[in-house]
């Protein structure tokens, strides 16, 4: 199988199969296209109608969005844990990773996903403030309800937890002020080896698209020796 992501510095929506995939161990190859590029969209719509990443390509098959990706992987690799066993808290998985592709407009808009910013606050409006207070929500709940066997979500890392990675980078990076619960499960998010190759590839890149970088030159990239 092929993965095609945008920028790892940026593009959450890459992030969410690239780690779910790495994590569950599943292989792949991955291509890199720049978001906000000259030729950037037609290299993509190459491969997908929708002009958007990341996309998985396994054979003749083509599948966009990330969520639907991480379903295909699913249903590709049932050995490889992608969702709950238990078909309660599989509900429940899908249920809280469904509120996460839909949902969290505010907090998307003035938090976006970047891996170079060295962690600083923000003004917040009060639509993104009860974004974050409702994930950590989301996560503690999950976590009571389904997460006594490891430190992720449902115990053990699903496709749950590679829909909430963008938001932990997120918390981490506008400094967003969380509970000792939601920060144990952020500890464990960033201790992945997946998260760590992600965050390594990220500071790395050289892309630089300005309409994500709208607090600078105020917060500073982080320095090359951070990779």
């Amino acid at each position: 199988m092929k993965l095609i992501v945008g920028n790892k510095n940026y593009s959450s929506w890459s992030l969410r199969p690239w780690i779910g995939l790495k994590a569950a161990r599943i292989p792949f190859e991955e291509e890199v296209i720049s978001l906000y590029v000259e030729g950037g969209r037609e290299q993509i719509l190459r491969h997908s109608p929708a002009g958007k990443v990341p996309i998985l390509i396994d054979g003749d098959v083509r599948v966009w969005e990330s969520l639907a990706i991480l379903e295909y992987a699913a249903e590709r690799f049932p050995g490889a844990g992608l969702w709950p066993s238990d078909p309660a808290a599989r509900a429940h998985a899908r249920a809280i990773s469904a509120e996460m592709h839909a949902g969290f407009a505010a907090l998307r808009e003035e938090c976006t996903m970047n891996f170079w910013r060295p962690p600083a606050r923000r003004a917040l409006s009060a639509a993104a403030q009860a974004n974050a207070v409702r994930v950590q929500e989301i996560w503690v709940n999950a976590r009571a309800s389904y997460g006594a066997g490891g430190p992720f979500l449902f115990g053990t890392f699903t496709a749950a937890d590679a829909m909430y990675a963008p938001v932990v980078q997120r918390f981490i990076a506008y400094d967003i002020e969380v509970s000792a619960a939601a920060k144990a499960y952020m500890q464990a998010m960033t201790a992945l080896p997946a998260w760590q190759e992600w965050r390594r590839a990220a500071l790395s890149e050289t892309w630089v698209i300005a309409k994500f970088e709208y607090d600078w030159p105020e917060v500073k990239r982080l320095p090359a020796e951070a990779v």
